[in-house]
């Protein structure tokens, strides 16, 4: 947000970047637009909007334009960072880089090794979670000018933390390479086909399964058979064991 920016302004901007997400989800946009529309937000030097992959243990950048150190130390390093877990464990899970303590600023090497050679000196990371709960993403955006977070831009980051989950979410957002669903991603599968696999977790059998969602037997079986292939597993254990990691459960 620049200082000439009005209220109206901001909220104008936001509803663009949830436009952006919205098309990111359903296919016909990518992240990097929801990043583009973003920056009417925050007047960002840099940015990125990562993907949780709890398989790997590791962020995945579905779209960015920090420096290649940076976007590597988001994907490889960010989950260890004492500031990642204030803000992951916290309850405001936005948080501006002028905000975080002292004590947590001095032992983030993030800060030392990623922000202050690129000369940040503020910026705002907001853990994204899907509303079933599950840790799916986050957001990183970094300025070189003092202060960023002008009451209207923090309550509007606040807002857009949903749709912005919704980008990230391995269950729902797009792919990194903006190309279409590939074996093993989650994406795949359809909506019922998900539905099948979070039964799986369960160690339920095709009866079982299809009584709980009313269908046949034969179609469970069919829809299972779906499921390991796209996901690219041996067997339905396989199968679980991948949606457990993705934290899918089924419907109570």
């Amino acid at each position: 947000m620049t200082a000439n920016q009005s209220t109206a302004d901001v909220l104008s901007a936001a509803l663009h970047v949830r436009e952006a997400a919205r098309h990111a989800v359903d296919g016909t946009g990518g992240a990097d637009s929801v990043l583009t529309a973003l920056s009417a937000v925050i007047d960002y030097d840099h940015a990125s909007l990562s993907r949780w992959d709890p398989l790997r243990g590791r962020h995945l950048t579905l779209a960015g334009s920090y420096p290649a150190g940076a976007t590597r130390y988001i994907e490889n390093r960010l989950h260890d960072d004492p500031g990642f877990s204030l803000i992951r464990h916290s309850v405001d899970t936005t948080r501006w880089w002028h905000d975080v303590p002292g004590p947590v600023r001095r032992t983030s090497t993030g800060f030392h090794e990623v922000l202050e050679p690129l000369g940040v000196e503020d910026g705002v990371a907001q853990c994204l979670f899907a509303a079933d709960g599950r840790y799916v993403g986050i957001l990183n955006v970094s300025t070189t000018r003092t202060r960023c977070d002008q009451p209207a831009v923090r309550a509007v980051m606040t807002l857009l933390g949903e749709c912005l989950a919704a980008v990230t979410d391995p269950l729902l957002g797009p792919r990194s390479s903006g190309g279409p669903a590939r074996n093993g991603d989650a994406s795949a599968l359809s909506p019922r086909e998900l539905e099948v696999l979070a039964e799986l977790t369960q160690g339920r059998t095709n009866r079982q399964i299809a009584d709980r969602l009313f269908l046949s037997p034969r179609t469970v079986a069919t829809h299972i058979e779906h499921i390991l292939a796209k996901l690219d597993v041996p067997n339905r254990a396989a199968a679980a064991g991948r949606a457990v990691a993705w934290g899918l459960e089924p419907a109570s």
